[in-house]
């Protein structure tokens, strides 16, 4: 039977598995005695060998061979394959017993779904309960030893109760050459379809469920009867095996005291016992006895399964369930707190420090916030924020530090955008007398720019060489991104006549320049819709000369058209452009030149338009993304 020690370690106390160490049945000892004994007695024996029967020369070589065993064993690799081998092992054992079958749920079900008191419903009952029973018993005995041993064949069964001799030669009547062990749970599925036509089963809804209950119990059956058939893999367990004998193989002579007086190192005691060798032969070779002892749980070990307890307990609880049980139920009457709202069953003497705890009320029952965090916000700044949040692109910050953290301004992405960034804020000298000159084209650094007697660059004009603001707007606040601008090229013509080596300037953005004198140039071709990148410029004071014509709807001031070239949503509403951050400033922007280029080939930038409705969006092809 199953050697049960729960109660003995109920509790933790000091040394509390020290008791079961002096137990015999179903210990280790019981398992490794013999095997222990053996390999003490093959080490004695070399030992003996070693010292007293060899001379100094074969002595020698034994000890040079020791040597070499002892370093070699360690290349085993015992706690691995022993460590998954016992794990599969145990984890099968626990599944093979929850596979079998009982007949609880089945029984209950079948006592409660198929009504009569007469001698037919009970007849019904009893005979379809043992039809389980008896399907439980031909599986049992197929797989477990202890079983077989009770039932070796059919006539032991019939006589057991389990089956009657007119059951037996319909049994043996139908000839199949596997396990008929299911043949008995057809018969019960015959028996509930019959009961259910004779309206002892109410509705079909109690015969499914009775049906499903026993395809579960019958599923059980399969499974052991599977589990009987698929075994551990073979080579799995002979691996295991040869790995622990071969290691304590060789351990006989790897382990052996050699002579001190012969200086090997790790070799300056005799102490003739191998204390640690034997500790570690218990350990692994028990390892491997216990993976032994439940690979097959069905057998007559100290620790297999009490299958011959459980088809006993099984039949008589099964069979109580549903005759002497049925319909037979105790008087009902008030139970002792009928008229008790808050019920305690009382406690002994022994228990009264359970009264003493508090009631669990959660994790979180004593937890402490702050006053100041506990007040609710108003769900209007909540909206306000998501909607700001919202606004801005998640991963333009960090598209943004990628650019800086570039090794190289010249790179494949990071180096086009920064050169990009750096012509748009190159200025060209304007036509008028204002003059500003910067470095090397190439060169990203922050620039320096000297104005003339025009003025002063506005407040923050290249101070950040890497970022180009645009910002526009429509009539219903509409966003124009980075998209929208389209860098395209085409053939200028000066007076008709164009010259094969002559390089092309960039478009020049419109805007309005004034000169010392506060006069407007005019342009001096109009090809394309003038369009103004620029904020239009503050109103000349009373004793300047005013123009008629708005700011925003001046002629481009350049003999060539413009590099940026706007689709007409976006020229509608177009505000501002500069190389600098988001500002009001009145001052107009320089010409931006136009990066170099060969024949009529489209420029390599060049991107559709697209117009996002009801927005207002500034986009930096440089390092920041400024929202305004």
């Amino acid at each position: 039977m199953t050697v049960t020690y729960t109660a003995r370690v109920a509790n933790a106390k000091f040394c509390g598995f020290s008791k079961l160490l002096l137990a015999w049945k179903g210990s280790i000892y019981k398992v490794l005695y013999k095997e222990f004994l053996a390999f003490f007695a093959m080490y004695t024996a070399t030992s003996v060998t070693y010292r007293f029967f060899l001379d100094d020369d074969q002595k020698r070589y034994f000890e040079k061979l020791a040597i070499y065993c002892n370093h070699y064993a360690s290349l085993i690799p015992m706690s691995f394959v022993l460590g998954f081998y016992v794990t599969l092992v145990v984890n099968r054992w626990w599944n093979q017993y929850t596979s079998i079958p009982l007949p609880d749920r089945l029984m209950c079900v079948l006592s409660g779904g198929l009504q009569g008191n007469d001698e037919r419903g009970r007849l019904l009952r009893r005979t379809m309960m043992r039809y389980a029973s008896l399907s439980a018993l031909l599986i049992l005995r197929s797989v477990s030893t202890a079983v077989f041993k009770r039932f070796p064949t059919m006539d032991h069964v019939v006589e057991a109760g389990f089956m009657t001799r007119e059951e037996r030669k319909k049994f043996e009547g139908l000839h199949s050459p596997y396990n008929k062990y299911w043949i008995p749970c057809v018969w019960f599925t015959n028996l509930a379809a019959v009961a259910r036509c004779e309206g002892r089963i109410k509705d079909d809804h109690t015969l499914k469920l009775l049906l499903q209950e026993l395809n579960a119990f019958r599923g059980k059956c399969s499974m052991l009867f599977h589990y009987d058939m698929i075994s551990v893999p073979l080579v799995y367990t002979q691996v295991v095996t040869l790995a622990v004998y071969s290691f304590f193989l060789v351990c006989l002579i790897g382990r052996q005291f050699l002579d001190p007086g012969q200086g090997y190192p790790g070799h300056d005691l005799d102490l003739y016992v191998p204390i640690f060798t034997l500790l570690q032969f218990f350990f692994y070779a028990g390892w491997l006895k216990v993976a032994e002892q439940l690979i097959n749980p069905f057998g007559e070990d100290d620790d297999d399964f009490e299958t011959n307890w459980l088809i006993d307990r099984n039949f008589q609880v099964s069979m109580m369930a549903v005759d002497e049980m049925y319909g037979d139920l105790p008087m009902m009457e008030r139970d002792r707190y009928w008229n008790d709202s808050n019920p305690r069953p009382p406690y002994t003497a022994a228990t009264l420090f359970v009264l003493r705890k508090p009631s669990f009320q959660g994790s979180t029952f004593d937890m402490a916030i702050p006053k100041e965090e506990m007040h609710f916000q108003p769900l209007e700044d909540i909206a306000e924020n998501l909607e700001e949040s919202g606004t801005r692109h998640p991963n333009m910050a960090l598209f943004n530090r990628l650019l800086h953290a570039a090794p190289s301004p010249t790179g494949f992405m990071g180096g086009a955008l920064r050169r990009t960034s750096a012509q748009l804020q190159r200025l060209y000298h304007s036509p008028s007398d204002d003059r500003c000159t910067s470095d090397d084209e190439e060169d990203e650094e922050e620039k320096s720019c000297k104005i003339g007697k025009g003025g002063s660059l506005p407040s923050g004009l290249g101070q950040d060489t890497q970022s180009t603001v645009c910002s526009f707007r429509e009539d219903k606040s509409p966003r124009t991104s980075l998209v929208d601008v389209q860098f395209v090229e085409e053939q200028e013509r000066r007076g008709g006549n164009v010259s094969a080596g002559e390089s092309r300037d960039v478009k020049r953005v419109e805007g309005v320049q004034r000169d010392e004198d506060g006069s407007e140039a005019e342009s001096e071709e109009t090809s394309i819709a003038p369009v103004s990148l620029l904020p239009p410029p503050p109103p000349p004071p009373a004793s300047r000369e005013t123009s008629t014509r708005p700011a925003s709807a001046t002629p481009i001031t350049s003999r060539h058209r413009s590099a940026f070239l706007f689709p007409p949503a976006a020229q509608s509403s177009l505000e501002h452009c500069s190389s600098q951050p988001v500002i009001s400033h009145p001052k107009a922007m320089s010409p931006i030149p136009k990066p170099p280029s060969a024949g009529n080939k489209m420029s390599l930038l060049t991107v559709p338009s697209y117009i996002e409705p009801q927005r207002f969006r500034s986009v930096s092809m440089g390092s920041e993304f400024t929202g305004s």
